[in-house]
């Protein structure tokens, strides 16, 4: 009875994400908005909430334009959002969920309860919780349009801001569950290395974004030399030992590294091997557990942390 409701559970999932329209990224040639002295007259900015053990982080646009990239393990991302939207605003334009774990996923279940959401990017990945499940229905039910990201591919927004997907870089659809001979269902081990892998450009400056990836997924960016040149590194899962090689790190040559991690985690996040790394090569670090919400603006030319 078990595998029979195990079966339809996995069927249901990705029937829905089979239902939910999917399109190629439109790209939209624009440019800065300057002033009469040849400056950028506002500044993109990149806050990294304080959600405890998870993460999640909101992108303001120089046009106002809002993208949020996971949304932690609970709802504390709507005290977040109502920090820094500005009052009686309930638009998110984009949603970004690098992979489903909880501790990126559950949040934005209740984001999408309570604003209205343009587009969402997921690498299609299924995964067996309700929370999931709950995401995907709301999901359809608000006629939300979904990309899956199965390709490098650029989204060019507005002001000279763009979103570079790195990874994956093949269809990952569905296959956290594969059929066997024996109709059996067989779960990818590791869910933290289908993560959607990007970087936020605007102008100059260039931020670096990658849920949890682990050491297989940085090894395979540097393979096929894939430029990860960034001025801002969110370092992949919560500063994990097993994350943030060396060589990726040489690659990427980061000024900022910011960590999102939970007080007294019982993951021991961040590990000290990885804040050495990033130490040994002058990074400087900001963790929300110790700083709590990490604010970066971008001026077009520069970062500089708020």
């Amino acid at each position: 009875m078990k595998n029979k409701l195990f079966f339809a559970f996995i069927f249901v999932a990705i029937s829905i994400i089979g239902l939910i329209f999917y399109r190629e990224p439109v790209k939209i040639a624009t440019n800065p908005v300057f002033s009469s002295d040849n400056t950028v007259t506002s500044s993109l900015r990149v806050i990294f909430f304080d959600v405890g053990q998870g993460d999640s982080a909101l992108i303001i646009t120089p046009q106002d334009k809002t993208i949020l990239v996971d949304g932690g393990p609970d709802d504390k991302v709507l005290a977040k959002l109502g920090k820094y939207l500005p009052l009686g605003k309930k638009k998110i334009d984009y949603m970004i969920l690098t992979h489903p774990h909880a501790d990126h996923l559950d949040g934005l279940v209740s984001v999408l309860s309570r604003y209205d959401v343009g587009e969402i990017y997921y690498s299609g990945v299924a995964h067996t919780t309700y929370a999931f499940m709950e995401w995907l229905e709301l999901v359809k039910a608000k006629n939300i349009t979904m990309k899956i990201v199965n390709k490098p591919q650029v989204l060019d927004l507005e002001s000279g801001v763009k979103l570079d997907f790195l990874y994956p870089n093949k269809d990952l659809s569905g296959m956290e569950i594969k059929w066997q001979e024996e109709s059996k269902f067989v779960k990818i081990n590791n869910l933290n290395n289908v993560s959607i892998v990007f970087k936020l450009i605007y102008g100059q400056t260039k931020f670096l974004f990658t849920g949890d990836a682990e050491t297989p997924v940085e090894e395979e960016l540097l393979k096929d030399k894939v430029d990860l040149r960034a001025d801002v590194l969110k370092v992949a899962h919560h500063g994990s030992h097993s994350s943030t090689g060396d060589k990726f790190l040489k690659a990427i040559q980061p000024e900022i590294a910011v960590i999102s991690s939970g007080v007294g985690n019982d993951f021991g996040h961040p590990h000290s091997r990885t804040l050495r790394r990033l130490e040994r090569r002058g990074v400087k670090i900001f963790r929300t557990d110790t700083d709590g919400d990490v604010e970066i603006r971008s001026d077009w030319k520069e970062v500089t942390k708020e």
